[in-house]
């Protein structure tokens, strides 16, 4: 893909990062709350039912108070996303595929860090638009087999059940990992295999650095982010 593909990409990356923050005030709250629209602060109206937007400062139009992710993170972080699976090469429903999981998957890990929850309003469409635009590039007879991605995506997530009942990972990561493997096997079973373990390499690696830094001060890991970027990062190397 030429440079300016790229640009172009990283910017709808970056506007699809704006599209997320308000997924992410709305639903970055404890259980069992589903969903917020007004300033915590304040009280004030922040989501507007018509046109639900967020400022990218970061801030309560009203009282000023910072609110949702901080300034330009979903931005930067979607548009980062965006770039390396422009520059991975990956083309047609595959790539939007990967996109979706990039765009679904910034909302999903900001409210994981912020909350310890994947709300169900977000991981099924995660795993139901992948599932659709793997069956279209299935359709347009695009490299790689629907077949294997669907039996991915039900082995992953049998086995992140099977953790989940031992305490290992919260239902979140379960409903999460259909998406996940599904976009995987797509490829092929070695590409399920490495991606999946390099978010656990991932994770691992994260909190070390966190503990080494004095900042592990959370009693459960936030799994969802370790799950998109490996995933990601292995499925567009497997491109």
């Amino acid at each position: 893909m030429s440079a300016v593909a790229v640009a172009l990409t990283t910017a709808i990356g970056a506007l699809a990062g704006a599209a997320a923050r308000p997924a992410v005030f709305a639903r970055s709250v404890p259980a069992p709350a589903a969903a917020r629209s007004d300033c915590p602060s304040c009280g004030s109206a922040v989501l507007d039912r018509a046109l639900p937007v967020l400022p990218v400062s970061g801030r309560c139009p009203a009282c000023s108070e910072t609110i949702g992710p901080r300034p330009l993170v979903p931005e930067t972080a979607a548009a980062l996303a965006f770039a390396a699976i422009a520059a991975g090469g990956a083309s047609g429903w595959f790539a939007a595929a990967q996109y979706w999981v990039a765009a679904c998957g910034v909302a999903l890990a900001l409210i994981d860090l912020a909350v310890q929850r994947l709300p169900d309003v977000l991981t099924l469409p995660a795993c139901v638009g992948t599932l659709l635009l793997l069956a279209a590039a299935a359709v347009a007879s695009e490299p790689g087999s629907l077949g294997r991605a669907a039996a991915a995506a039900a082995v992953l997530t049998a086995v992140f059940l099977l953790m989940a009942l031992t305490g290992a990972m919260g239902l979140g990561d379960v409903k999460l990992a259909p998406a996940i493997g599904a976009l995987l096997g797509w490829s092929s079973w070695p590409v399920l295999f490495w991606g999946a373990a390099a978010g656990f390499v991932v994770g691992a690696v994260s909190e070390v650095v966190r503990i080494a830094a004095g900042r592990a001060r959370r009693k459960h890991v936030s799994f969802g982010p370790y799950m998109v970027i490996g995933a990601l990062a292995v499925s567009i190397a497997a491109a």
